[in-house]
């Protein structure tokens, strides 16, 4: 007989602990369904996220490096992969729903706009007046409305759950406003695993970028950055010389482990003095618990500053995402101005949500190589 969604939510109660986020306790979803017969609610959630068609453009968006720079770099869809496996990770140590924190993360960049932050600092430059652009709403917007599978209902009718983490997904660099709907001072431990998840991957796996595309050395990481020449000495101390290749791929790893270990550690300790025994306990906490120590967050402090000044903004990086993104305002100014061009779906929003906002949901929802096609297809020219 096959395992029954029940079987699977008696097995969360035994296995996990009681501040952890059951499946059985979700708060459900917007429009009602009949529960899935072999799946929990957020394995159903999972499954919906994995087969939108705004994950799988996650293939052809900018993380780093233009898309298309190079066929080791990193991609948008890629990132999210290794957010997700990190996130299970933290969350099946600290006996947390790793169903609900590899959702969340999934999902968390299904807004993002191409070409990486500089295409989102460009989108909410011309939505100023329109309400803005931040992709972790936009990744919202997406679930809610945008993706358009089922004939019962728009986006994709994720439970409660899973929404409040695209709603409070919050990074050293992604600072989400409130949404009405989550009020609740804090998220679950599940959201609040996805965020750091994100964090962790996104510091260590550019910075494999960077050495990868040769922006970044070994030797100057060694001398400037904590993280890196602590790392580089327990692998040298553990495996003795290795090629360069094997080598730079264990200290990242060695990164890695540090930081899923800190956070494990600290979280379980900060889980047990706050004296949380629910999930709802965890909302109500006046912080976060899934930290970083004191001391490895200044360290990644450190690489975080290392990385803006020598990678983000290398002009090997920033030129080519900044010629891109002007393609971006062009092509807004365009649909503006001839509105008929957007896409059928778009089309249709605009009575309802107006012409800037759908030219918007349009845009974000490009690849980065339909934004250079369009643009050379509108104007004939490249940039």
């Amino acid at each position: 007989m096959p395992r029954t969604r029940e079987e699977l939510e008696q097995l969360e109660r035994q296995s996990l602990a009681p501040y952890a986020q059951f499946s059985a306790d979700t708060r459900g979803r917007k429009y009602p369904e009949e529960p899935p017969d072999w799946r929990t609610h957020y394995q159903r959630d999972r499954d919906r996220v994995i087969h939108s068609r705004a994950f799988r453009r996650l293939e052809y968006k900018t993380q780093v490096f233009l898309n298309g720079s190079g066929d080791h770099l990193r991609t948008r869809l890629t990132h999210t992969m290794e957010v997700a496996a990190i996130a299970r990770n933290i969350a099946r140590a600290l006996k947390l729903n790793e169903d609900l924190a590899e959702t969340i993360a999934l999902a968390h960049d299904l807004g993002h706009s191409p070409f990486g932050h500089k295409g989102e600092m460009v989108l909410d430059k011309l939505l100023k007046n329109h309400g803005g652009f931040e992709h972790n709403r936009q990744s919202l917007r997406v679930v809610e409305e945008l993706e358009q599978k089922y004939p019962g209902f728009p986006g994709l009718n994720l439970t409660w759950e899973v929404r409040e983490g695209l709603a409070r997904h919050e990074t050293s660099y992604d600072r989400p406003g409130s949404r009405k709907g989550f009020e609740a001072k804090f998220a679950s431990l599940e959201a609040q695993v996805a965020n750091l998840a994100d964090e962790i991957t996104y510091y260590s796996h550019d910075l494999d970028d960077g050495l990868d595309s040769g922006l970044l050395s070994e030797r100057k990481l060694s001398g400037r950055v904590r993280l890196w020449r602590q790392s580089a000495r327990t692998v040298k101390k553990e495996y003795g010389e290795l090629p360069e290749e094997c080598r730079r791929y264990f200290i990242i790893r060695c990164i890695i482990d540090g930081q899923v270990r800190d956070v494990v550690q600290t979280t379980e300790k900060r889980i047990l003095d706050s004296g949380a025994t629910s999930a709802d306990g965890v909302r109500r906490q006046a912080k976060t618990l899934v930290q970083y120590s004191s001391k490895r967050r200044e360290l990644n402090l450190e690489l975080r500053d290392y990385l803006y000044e020598n990678l983000y903004f290398n002009p090997v990086v920033h030129e080519p995402n900044q010629r891109a993104v002007r393609m971006m305002e062009q092509l807004f100014q365009y649909y503006l101005e001839h509105p008929q061009e957007v896409g059928a779906q778009s089309r249709k929003r605009i009575k309802k949500v107006g012409l800037h906002r759908a030219v918007c949901d349009y845009i974000a929802g490009m690849t980065d190589r339909y934004v250079i096609q369009e643009h050379h297809r509108l104007f004939g020219l490249k940039l």
